[in-house]
């Protein structure tokens, strides 16, 4: 019993994956630091709150993502010498951690105790953050799930940059100011370029999985060699946004953000090299998701010192 236990609780750990759980921390962030400097004070009751129903958002995105892709077969196509960090979703129940019925109960979970709390959000202290939250929380179900299927269809790119960027940073922002702001707009883009990117770049391991399993993202549909046209593209629309904020905001501390630049230049010359050497790939993944936590930290930091 303690070992089926001790199981479940590594499995449902591996799912929240809290050392990428920065894909929701940074936009929460940014958003908080932009009311923070609105208000002058932030309400931590509700802050709480959000956070905790944004990371169950995402740990039950993970689950039923990890079914689906199990059933479709992606997951257990990833053969030995394409396995990465960066690949094959968490892993949880082609390495045995968890089974179909678990993992798929976890989901339930993690889903409703995230609407439940979005509710609570909602009604108790913000009504306009409702339909903030019915997107993100649709988007993350339809990710992988029929009818949809985002993320097999061409969609699911789109459907992380938009609720990791403009949702979850205007639902941060709206939940302590109750107020949307124009600004709010340009800044969230840039979010959500580098996430979408970071997802594009993780791709290519599972590009052989993906392709047999009927995974039909842009990189497959694509290939790999044109795909990093796209790549070099998401990078450019994010630095465009950052000069469309800095006008909005008039605040020059925002090209803190170009830090990230030399990374990104780095990320970018190693998957142009060597898209089709995984191991030696990984290193644009690490990079990518490096130039999204640079960003966040320096958009934090422009905004708070404004």
């Amino acid at each position: 019993m303690a070992t089926g236990f001790s199981r479940i609780i590594q499995g449902t750990w591996r799912l929240a994956d809290p050392k990428l759980c920065i894909a929701s921390t940074v936009p929460m962030v940014v958003g908080t630091a932009m009311a923070y400097r609105t208000l002058g004070f932030l309400d931590f009751y509700w802050l709480f709150w959000s956070f905790l129903g944004v990371y169950l958002i995402e740990t039950g995105k993970n689950a039923i993502n990890e079914v689906v892709d199990y059933l479709s077969g992606v997951d257990r196509f990833i053969t030995p010498d394409k396995r990465t960090p960066f690949s094959g979703g968490k892993k949880t129940i082609v390495d045995g951690l968890l089974t179909l019925r678990e993992t798929s109960i976890i989901a339930l979970f993690a889903m409703s105790a995230a609407a439940a709390i979005g509710l609570y959000i909602s009604f108790a202290r913000e009504p306009k953050v409702l339909w903030i939250g019915i997107a993100g929380f649709l988007i993350s179900i339809f990710y992988s799930l029929p009818p949809f299927k985002f993320c097999y269809r061409g969609l699911g790119e789109f459907a992380i940059g938009l609720t990791y960027g403009p949702l979850v940073v205007s639902g941060a922002y709206v939940v302590q100011t109750h107020t949307v702001h124009m600004e709010i707009l340009p800044i969230s883009l840039i979010i959500g370029f580098l996430i979408a990117n970071v997802v594009w770049i993780n791709q290519y391991p599972d590009y052989e999985a993906d392709a047999k399993g009927h995974k039909r993202n842009w990189v497959v549909r694509l290939g790999k060699k044109k795909g990093l046209k796209v790549y070099i593209l998401l990078y450019v629309l994010a630095y465009l946004s950052l000069f469309i904020a800095i006008f909005f905001t008039q605040n020059p501390l925002l090209f803190l953000v170009l830090l990230g630049v030399p990374t990104a230049k780095q990320s970018i010359n190693i998957a142009k090299t060597y898209y089709n050497d995984i191991p030696r790939l990984v290193e644009a993944n690490a990079k990518t998701i490096q130039v999204y936590q640079i960003t966040g930290l320096a958009l934090t930091v422009a905004i708070l010192l404004s």
